[in-house]
């Protein structure tokens, strides 16, 4: 098995580098979720393809620490192979650290690629293992001499994501930045995250899949701005337009030494959480201003012609949408389908909708038990074989010079059970919970996340994800800085503003049997001021039906049904337009809960 054979190759370099533990993450220079093949070092040591969890590789163990959103996956990757799962109590937590404090000698050393991981992060990881006088080497980055065949960068060319969808020129956002850093006394900004320099130069790429984004730096002056590239990504006619604006193109491995020669004069503001550590002790301590990657809040703030786009985006998701569900009827009716032939199929229909790049995310088409593994991805000849009976759940986006969507559904294809039309309702009344709120100005996304538990909790039920994630325009479909989560992390802590485009994305996951999950896209908006101060509320911006089917009414409040069926109202009435006359029946018909 080739992930054995890696794993004892990277334990041949730990002794030879008189190290006692190794740790890989899953993440990238620039601290990205999705990553490009060149840093997916932790599925090339362990086999395993998910988007969070880290690997500890000591002498004589290998383990995965992920949560319990791919506990599932994880057992089924890592499967006939020396790397072993721990599964994390609470998601986000790096309980790998207190492993590897228990499990490594008084006055060991553990490495790492200090390149991979955040100041904050490494500066935790030092704090906890001198309990023990453990040495943390960040210096290591071993697996790059025992990767052999290892992806190169990618080299996709950019291409200009249009003021005309962005709302905003790329000098204007300059600008806006600029103002800020003045505010914090600063004479350069640095910036490390991907989507942050797509958003701030109106570009967008494909050099990660899922996400239009392009591997690159960016150092922002008070006169000039740099962009740290490959300079054979960026078309010619790109390369004008960014001279006019101000804007030099440097080469991407060129940020240390950039970073070093600014004169000691000058103050860099810089974010640790995103920065890695190697480009932070590029910096000299004094000129370092420490604080958010401002574009990061400014991007989350949707202007009104992204609003406009956003809108439009959902539209032609519907019509996609629409049109592999009565596919996907048809089928069945005849036969069988399978859970990558329907994920085909809907990435066909997101197509012919115009201005589509591609997927936001690999689609999760979970039937029956599949649809309790949180982040199932099908796969070719291990996938499911999708009957008229059971529970389908579908989770997908696409990603639109328009707009960045992401749906989920959960459909019956037979008659549901009482068990399952209970629990899908209380999912349901946890939706609704959340897309009917309406909050004070200054409510944080962990002050408002119970509103999507608590019927579930009243059956003694719960789903061990977070409720809601920032999303993207034409970007990322996981976006900060907001999220509706129940921790006391950063996101969840995060004030929600006019303007952030949030899921709302309750569930509820039966090992083996079946998973339900709704899932919509809502926007924040302003509602109205009273003598207690300015209120906001939620616009469920995604416009596609509900399974009536699974629902039990009596379970619902009047305000529930009414508030489904306006929404079904409004889908009909925005989407049925843009369909022909067999679609408009069959959508009809799915919002009629008359």
């Amino acid at each position: 098995m080739q992930v054995n054979n890696n794993i004892s190759a990277l334990q041949q370099q730990l002794v030879k580098n008189k190290l006692d533990a190794y740790i890989i993450p899953g993440s990238d220079p620039h601290q990205s979720e999705y990553v490009a093949d060149h840093w997916k070092g932790r599925e090339w040591i362990s086999g395993f393809t998910g988007s969070a969890g880290n690997v500890v590789v000591t002498k004589n163990h290998a383990g995965l620490w992920t949560d319990s959103r791919y506990f599932i996956q994880a057992e089924k990757e890592l499967k006939g192979s020396k790397m072993k799962l721990h599964k994390l109590k609470i998601p986000h937590t790096p309980e790998y650290m207190t492993w590897i404090l228990e499990n490594v000698k008084s006055g060991g050393r553990v490495g790492c690629d200090g390149i991979l991981f955040s100041v904050g992060q490494i500066q935790r990881m030092e704090k906890i293992f001198a309990k023990k006088n453990i040495k943390l080497i960040y210096s290591k980055d071993l697996l790059s001499t025992i990767w052999k065949n290892r992806p190169t960068l990618p080299t996709n060319n950019i291409f200009e994501h249009k003021v005309k969808y962005a709302g905003k020129s790329r000098s204007k956002k300059l600008t806006e930045i600029r103002t800020k850093m003045m505010d914090q006394n600063a004479d350069y900004h640095f910036v490390s995250t991907l989507d942050d320099i797509a958003w701030t130069f109106n570009i967008r790429s494909s050099d990660v899949e899922c996400n239009p984004v392009s591997i690159a730096y960016a150092v922002i002056g008070l006169k000039n701005a740099y962009l740290f590239i490959d300079k054979n990504k960026v078309p010619m006619k790109l390369r004008k337009e960014f001279k006019r604006d101000g804007i030099l193109l440097k080469p991407y491995d060129s940020i240390l030494d950039f970073l070093k020669k600014i004169a000691t004069s000058k103050n860099i503001l810089v974010d640790p959480s995103t920065t890695n550590i190697k480009v932070y002790n590029a910096i000299s301590k004094n000129q370092m201003v420490k604080g958010k990657t401002i574009s990061t809040h400014l991007k989350a703030l949707k202007n009104s012609t992204e609003v406009k786009h956003i809108k439009n985006a959902m539209i032609k998701d519907a019509v996609a949408l629409t049109r592999l569900y009565m596919w996907l009827e048809k089928t069945l009716e005849k036969g069988t389908t399978t859970e990558v032939e329907l994920a085909k199929k809907l990435s066909g229909f997101r197509a012919e909708q115009g201005a589509y790049h591609g997927e936001s995310f690999d689609a999760i088409v979970g039937y029956k038990g599949n649809g309790a593994i949180v982040h199932y991805r099908p796969e070719e000849g291990s996938c499911a074989t999708i009957k008229k009976n059971g529970i389908l759940l579908l989770d997908s986006g696409g990603q639109y010079e328009d707009g960045t969507t992401d749906i989920t559904r959960t459909v019956a294809l037979g008659k549901p059970t009482k068990e399952q039309k209970r629990n899908f309702t209380s999912v349901l009344k946890g939706h609704i919970g959340l897309a009917d709120l309406k909050f004070p100005k200054g409510t944080r996304g962990n002050q408002i996340e119970i509103l999507a538990r608590q019927h579930l909790w009243k059956d003694g039920l719960n789903y061990g994800h977070g409720t809601g994630h920032g999303v993207g325009f034409f970007l990322n479909v996981h976006e900060g800085p907001q999220s509706i989560g129940s921790g006391i992390t950063a996101k969840a802590a995060t004030v929600i503003e006019e303007g952030m485009l949030t899921s709302n994305e309750p569930g509820f996951y039966k090992t083996g049997e079946y998973g339900i999950r709704i899932e919509n896209l809502i926007l924040a908006v302003k509602d109205k001021k009273t003598e207690f101060g300015e209120f906001m509320k939620f616009e469920s911006v995604t416009l596609f039906p509900i399974d009536k089917n699974l629902i039990e009414f009596p379970m619902l409040t009047k305000r529930e049904v009414e508030w489904l069926e306006d929404y079904h109202k409004e889908v009909f009435q925005k989407v049925s337009p843009h369909l022909n006359q067999k679609e408009k029946a069959w959508l009809k018909a799915k919002c009629n809960f008359k």
